[in-house]
């Protein structure tokens, strides 16, 4: 099926010839060479997948997933960069991105990346409830403690205010309210969430730990996500 790809990077001669082959492939492909126009792109069109670079001219590769997850975009992105550091790979994960790439890498497995994000996204998409489906009975709306989620309209409230999660925070979030005192191995979540059966499965440490920051009275002592001490994680409404 044909994929309406955007490609930010600033190296003409990587933009070209990842726009050539992604054509080859059967997409259809832009390019952006900086951030601001970006995200001026993003923000104008329907985008399917965005190869995002972190090194741009105005306004660097997190700065516009930051902004474009700002603004609820889903589309989902592919960070493209050469820093293979753990910080610059969590920061990407943590903001949103849906895949991290270490330059230089192999065409191949750069496709085969594309396609397996873009499998994820249509099945996000098939099991995410339409508004008819989920206002008759407000199935929509959670709350425990002092916290209430619109799950359709994917907004976090605690104690009245607006809580800010990244794409994937939220997606977290919902997969525990959808499965309430169940423990889930790091390697099932990171499986389930992030769609993902090879990766660093400790990055599913940080996000719980976001979680509790956003969600819990007491970080170090939470009562809703719990660790399950040789098994994985629980939620507790």
């Amino acid at each position: 099926m044909s994929r309406n790809i955007l490609i930010v990077e600033d190296d003409v001669a990587i933009a070209t010839a990842l726009a050539l082959n992604l054509r080859l492939a059967g997409h259809v492909a832009a390019t952006a060479g900086d951030g601001e126009l970006a995200l001026r792109e993003i923000s104008n069109n329907d985008f399917d997948l965005v190869l995002l670079d972190i090194n741009l001219p105005k306004k660097n590769g997190l700065e516009v997933l930051e902004a474009v997850r700002g603004q609820d975009m889903l589309v989902p992105v592919i960070v493209l960069s050469a820093r293979d550091g753990e910080f610059d790979k969590v920061a990407a994960l943590r903001l949103g991105a849906d895949d991290y790439v270490t330059k230089p890498f192999a065409l191949a497995e750069l496709l085969a990346r594309i396609d397996a994000v873009l499998r994820r996204a249509d099945a996000a998409a098939m099991r995410r409830p339409s508004a008819a489906e989920v206002a008759p009975a407000r199935l929509d709306i959670v709350r425990f403690s002092d916290v209430e989620i619109d799950l359709n309209g994917r907004t976090v409230h605690r104690a009245g205010a607006a809580i800010h999660l990244t794409h994937l925070e939220f997606e977290l979030l919902a997969f525990f309210i959808q499965h309430p005192r169940q423990v889930f191995p790091r390697q099932h979540l990171f499986e389930q969430v992030w769609g993902q059966a090879v990766g660093s499965v400790r990055t599913v440490d940080n996000f719980i730990a976001q979680l509790r920051k956003h969600l819990e009275t007491d970080p170090e002592q939470p009562r809703h996500f719990m660790t399950v001490r040789g098994a994985g994680y629980r939620f507790d409404p």
